[in-house]
């Protein structure tokens, strides 16, 4: 019989193998990098492209060229390219972020040719139709409007304008943006942008020969390369850690969001931040949680996040509090930093900590999907897969001390941007 009132035995994480990519180059020099893994005949085809040209009169090109990819071509209407991926059990979506845009499909390898002929349409010949582009711009102001009713919204939004600026990091969209968008423009950028030489393929899954030669039909060829592009780069400082207040009166919640320019994953202090942060508001088990939800009782949830982007990396921590303990709550935030600085964690908690990481690192790896995705952090970063040995050695070894001297020097909670929307 189980014994089952008494725990299992604990056992630390020691072995962690990734499935590497492997890199092809199409006919027509596209990098192609290949996860195969899994026994389903099931792949991801996922073309990225840098996000370029970035232009402050014109600061939602690339967002909008994206998210209308699927809305028409000059062969088939936006329905009808639904109908026909749908017909294949297949799935297509676009994706943006502030560093790339992406059209991913997901399909059964048997009808691989028959979909990506569908996204080859998409990705070289979309038309952006003057009436999709005006329900575009309809709902994109709606929801716009909706957003702006909450607070946590527009926390993130003085947030990232006070850390970045005017740049697609930082640039805060306004009604009048979206009142400015001309098919003629999202059709320049879309011939500028959408192009081999600013194109990454990864296609992960049951992936043999076959699927590659595919793809290097309809991607490797008859596409032409298109002209030089101006990347997206882009510099920051940390700033002088500015009280950012919107008054709302009514408010029964105030959004709190506190945080500075941080270093990205190629920084050899990364991994170590990344437990750092852990401890303090990684996880459930955090310090800001145990602290402001379950001691305190302040909110229903508290987080911090050490984020890395192509030209910066920023920590920060985000709240909802109510509204009568906003200025109590960033008190204990400020507290909990400050131990972070002046106390060694103690071994138990960081232990605890450390097989967390490891475990959901592991646990992050189910399938040929999230190896891919792990591929794609690195290779964004200018970095190989030595940097994941580097990660695990380092969440297994990093002491209290390296810790409280990394608190120390990047955790100084006058330095950073304190955001609070809604009332003190």
């Amino acid at each position: 019989m189980i014994e089952r009132s008494i725990a299992p035995a604990f056992k630390q994480v020691e072995h962690i193998e990734l499935i590497k990519a492997e890199q092809y180059s199409l006919d027509n020099g596209v990098n192609l990098f290949v996860i195969n893994a899994g026994t389903q005949d099931l792949v991801r085809v996922e073309l990225l492209f840098n996000n370029v040209n970035w232009n402050l009169s014109r600061p939602l090109q690339a967002y909008s060229v994206n998210s209308m990819l699927v809305e028409g071509t000059s062969k088939y209407t936006a329905l009808e390219i639904a109908e026909r991926v749908d017909y294949y059990g297949a799935f297509l979506q676009t994706d943006f972020n502030f560093d790339n845009s992406a059209v991913t499909l997901y399909t059964l390898t048997k009808h691989l040719r028959s979909t990506l002929a569908v996204v080859k349409d998409v990705v070289t010949d979309s038309v952006f139709p003057e009436e999709e582009l005006e329900t575009f711009k309809r709902n994109q102001k709606q929801k716009l409007s909706v957003n702006l009713e909450k607070n946590d919204y527009i926390s993130r939004r003085v947030f990232n304008q006070a850390l970045f600026g005017n740049t697609i990091y930082g640039y805060s969209a306004g009604f009048e943006d979206y009142d400015k968008l001309q098919r003629d423009d999202l059709v320049s950028y879309f011939n500028l942008a959408y192009r081999p030489n600013n194109c990454t393929i990864v296609v992960s899954g049951k992936v043999d020969d076959g699927t590659i030669s595919i793809i290097n039909e309809f991607f490797g060829r008859d596409w032409d390369k298109g002209v030089d592009l101006n990347a997206n780069l882009f510099s920051f400082t940390v700033k002088d850690g500015t009280e950012h207040y919107v008054e709302r009166p009514e408010a029964l919640q105030s959004a709190i969001r506190i945080g500075k320019i941080s270093v990205t994953r190629n920084h050899p202090d990364f991994p170590a931040l990344q437990v750092l942060n852990t401890v303090l508001g990684g996880y459930f088990g955090s310090r800001l949680m145990a602290n402001i939800r379950e001691d305190k009782g302040y909110t229903y949830g508290i987080g911090s996040a050490l984020i890395s982007l192509q030209n910066a990396g920023y920590f920060f921590i985000a709240s909802e509090v109510g509204a009568q303990v906003c200025s109590s709550a960033v008190a204990e935030i400020e507290k909990e930093i400050n131990l972070l600085r002046t106390e060694l964690i103690q071994p138990d908690e960081l232990a605890l900590v450390k097989n967390y990481m490891l475990g959901s690192f592991l646990g992050g790896l189910e399938n040929a999907f999230s190896h891919a995705d792990k591929f794609k952090n690195i290779y964004f970063s200018g970095l190989d897969y030595d940097y994941y040995t580097r990660y695990i050695q380092t969440v297994k070894s990093v002491t209290a001390e390296q810790l409280m001297e990394l608190a120390n020097f990047y955790l100084d909670f006058n330095s950073c941007e304190k955001v609070i929307v809604g009332k003190k």
